[in-house]
């Protein structure tokens, strides 16, 4: 088996049970803190918000320094930090006696991350440029379907295991990834002894600026769009249904049916991006996902939500691996971790922002003007990529073309 394919398989789990690691707490966090002492619905509800959206804008932070830490020391070394750092401390969490140790457990959890940006970093720059689109696209659904389906596995769990041994068994498969990461990842990687650059000089050497901002500015509204039903989703499947009764596992499903369609598209979609040219997936990907919000407005029923959540993930499943393809595309090699790294960041920017946003509008205005607001996004978001970077890339292949 080349080394590339069996970086990728190990790299894809160790991805996945991170993505979960990050995200399994959602549905749990409420009930696990009540469980530590809050002691009315006011704080459960303000204290869960700290404590799941903390760790997305702490990571945001960090990313960009591991991305750095990657392209000095090797990805591997980042690898073994972060999938042994977050099983030491998501396997923590279920010892905690105080809400506040927990809170800053998950503070800690987004310190220490740093595994997808280094997988992200290590496929795109070993990974030979025929299977490069293949690759991506694959490894792309790692993040998305374990931050999906995080959820809806951490309540399984929590139901039938125990609020505490969520914790333990997603610690537990943390270490699994530390050690198939130990024995298994290959990197051929020689460290250059030399003071590495500021930021500035990072900035200063990205040739495409301007597509490096695009395409960084399409990954966060993308992650916006995937989470902006997260905090809704329960609410409308009981307004659309007018029934209680498994409401929860119907909230669970619905919301992760995208991140299932996202494992089936993305690897093919992949694979068109290196065939027919990323900018122009990315442009139909975008359009189609924000066409398809809309619609879910107007559902009757949690199956009709389903069905279209799930035509979402698919056009979603185009965008992430043809974002990661330009990326490494445009950027010099040496600087792959940290532009990577930023393209992560704007990514958990998103996560919460989406979050925040599905929130607040169903506040102010109500729960189906969460999916027409998203849509308007996702389309304006479109537009400008068809301006800045479409008709660019277009422009290019033209003049490459007719030399």
């Amino acid at each position: 088996m080349p080394i590339w394919k069996r970086n990728l398989i190990v790299c894809w789990f160790g991805m996945f049970v991170t993505g979960v690691g990050m995200s399994q707490i959602a549905p749990i966090l409420p009930l696990y803190i009540k469980q530590l002492g809050a002691d009315n619905a006011e704080s459960v509800a303000q204290l869960s918000g700290l404590a799941f959206g903390a760790t997305f804008i702490i990571s945001a932070i960090f990313s960009p320094i591991w991305g750095k830490a990657a392209d000095k020391y090797g990805r591997k070394p980042m690898l073994l930090r972060a999938s042994l750092g977050m099983a030491v401390v998501v396997g923590s969490m279920g010892f905690a006696h105080h809400v506040y140790v927990l809170i800053g457990l998950r503070l800690l959890q987004g310190v220490i991350t740093g595994y997808s940006t280094a997988c992200t970093t290590l496929i795109a720059t070993q990974t030979d440029q025929e299977h490069a689109g293949y690759a991506l696209g694959t490894l792309s659904t790692a993040n998305i379907a374990g931050s999906l389906l995080g959820p809806t596995i951490g309540g399984f769990v929590a139901e039938n295991f125990g609020l505490q041994n969520s914790f333990f068994i997603t610690g537990v498969l943390l270490f699994i990834a530390f050690l198939t990461t130990a024995f298994f990842v290959k990197e051929n990687f020689v460290r250059k002894h030399q003071t590495a650059p500021s930021l500035k000089d990072v900035w200063d050497a990205v040739p495409e600026k301007s597509l490096t901002v695009t395409l960084f500015v399409t990954f966060f509204v993308l992650t916006v769009a995937l989470y902006s039903v997260e905090p809704i989703i329960t609410v409308y499947i009981t307004q659309i249904s007018g029934n209680a009764a498994h409401v929860a596992l119907m909230a669970g499903i619905t919301f992760s049916a995208s991140g299932l369609a996202n494992i089936v598209a993305a690897p093919r979609l992949g694979k068109l991006s290196d065939r027919i040219g990323a900018h122009r997936v990315i442009l139909v990907a975008l359009i189609a996902a924000g066409v398809l919000f809309i619609p879910q407005a107007f559902v009757r029923n949690a199956w009709e939500l389903m069905g279209l959540r799930f035509l979402f993930g698919l056009t979603a499943g185009g965008l992430t691996p043809s974002i990661n393809i330009l990326l490494k595309k445009i950027t010099p090699q040496r600087l792959t971790g940290r532009i990577f790294g930023f393209n992560m960041s704007a990514g958990y920017l998103g996560v919460f922002g989406g979050a925040l946003l599905g929130g607040q509008i169903a506040a102010f205005f109500s729960t189906r003007d969460v999916f027409f607001i998203t849509g308007a996004l996702l389309l304006l978001n479109g537009g400008w990529v068809y301006f800045k970077l479409y008709r660019k890339l277009n422009r290019q292949e033209a003049v490459l073309a007719k030399n």
